[in-house]
């Protein structure tokens, strides 16, 4: 009996998913500002489910933080948050948006929660092995604020079974996306260029394969400035002279931004839904853009750091101090800047009344890796150009298959 109700619907969530990648898949440049519409079906849905709590995708955005927090290991590389992110919010927003489509009998639908749970749990597991019993813990409290209530555990068990067959195909789809594997190009030497520490080059998202750009160079930097022209020369000069007089609120900026810009815009994203009360499937909607543009802008980043290899502040005048670790990739554009411009794009089409607050914390970001002693100013403007190119793209692109 049971079987003759799961393989019926296992076919049909397949064909739902076909269907839902072809429509975002086919939208390309049409759509103009904002997110771009899958098709009437979904804004409908949005509008059915935009009220009350955002809850799940959310509540495991910030799980998922938390679990990457606990394994920042002084010494060791931190796990590829912006990553895990993109794949992360991907599986909750496919798996919301086919929970919210698959009706499986009248006034009953599939848990929008359960869905954004279920995928989280084979996302999350497979990134984090260790933090298997912190997550299924996770799972199993959330699962019993629906028991007791009319149909709402079904609801929930059925719309995790939906988020866990959406979350193996997203794992599936990171199996291939070629991070961390392209060879990099032949490095120069020579006045002006990065020299390694001798620890293994951090290559970010060069090479990988990108969700809205069609290559990993479409939205590269110009050059930086020349090395040893005025312009550059301005530059070093003004990390210098925050170097020798950096205060207690600069170190505390650049610490606060530390690992990754990406980590501190995911809470904020979940704060602003919130805020707005936002529903499940447009917050799910808000968070995979924002993550998706992020990486991509990571790849552009990346792409464009591998062309110039351009020299660290600290290489360039060793009398400059760190107010923390120093990534072990070229200086040009910063990673912290390009991150941050694809989340306020992202951010500011979605709340456009929160602009002036994005923009004051896209500045502090920009900004925190200056007074650090990492990067140039020039490589944090070039970032957010950078960034917010990417988040724009996404916009207009939309999510393909």
């Amino acid at each position: 009996m049971e079987r003759r109700r799961t393989e019926p619907f296992s076919r049909r969530l397949a064909a739902l998913l076909v269907v839902a990648a072809l429509q975002a898949g086919c939208r390309e440049d049409t759509s103009g500002p904002g997110l771009a519409p899958t098709d009437q079906t979904e804004e409908n849905n949005m509008a059915a489910h935009s009220s009350g709590a955002t809850g799940s995708s959310v509540r495991w955005n910030r799980k998922a933080i938390e679990i990457f927090r606990s394994r920042l290991i002084p010494g060791s590389p931190p796990p590829n948050a912006g990553r895990i992110h993109a794949y992360l919010t991907l599986a909750q927003y496919r798996a919301v948006l086919a929970a919210s489509q698959q009706q499986l009998r009248p006034g009953r639908r599939p848990a929008l929660e359960g869905a954004a749970a279920g995928a989280s749990v084979v996302i999350l597991t497979q990134f984090y092995p260790l933090d298997a019993a912190i997550i299924d813990a996770e799972l199993t409290a959330q699962r019993a604020e629906y028991e007791g209530r009319a149909h709402k555990g079904e609801a929930f068990d059925l719309g995790e079974a939906i988020g866990r067959e959406v979350g193996a195909a997203v794992l599936a789809q990171a199996a291939t996306d070629n991070f961390g594997l392209a060879p990099l190009p032949t490095q120069p030497t020579g006045p002006g260029y990065w020299v390694s520490s001798g620890a293994p080059t951090v290559k970010g998202g060069f090479g990988a394969r990108p969700f809205f750009l069609r290559s990993g160079s479409e939205i590269n930097a110009p050059p930086p400035p020349a090395f040893g022209s005025a312009e550059y020369l301005a530059a070093l000069a003004e990390v210098r002279a925050l170097s020798d007089s950096r205060t207690p609120e600069q170190v505390a900026i650049t610490q606060k931004w530390v690992p990754f810009s990406g980590v501190l815009f995911n809470g904020v994203a979940s704060d602003l839904i919130e805020k707005h009360d936002v529903g499940e499937l447009r917050a799910a909607r808000i968070l995979a853009y924002g993550n998706l543009a992020a990486f991509d802008a990571i790849i552009g980043c990346f792409d464009t750091k591998f062309v110039y290899w351009f020299i660290r502040p600290t290489q360039a005048d060793p009398g400059i101090t760190l107010a923390t670790g120093l990534p072990n990739h070229p200086s040009y554009p910063s990673a912290h800047s390009c991150e941050t411009g694809a989340w306020q794009a992202v951010l500011s089409d979605q709340f456009p009344s929160e602009r002036k607050f994005l923009n004051g914390i896209s500045r502090e970001a920009n900004l925190s890796r200056v007074f650090g002693g990492l990067h140039y100013r020039f490589d944090g403007d070039a970032g957010l150009k950078l960034g917010r190119k990417a988040g724009r793209l996404a916009l207009r692109r939309g999510i393909g298959g």
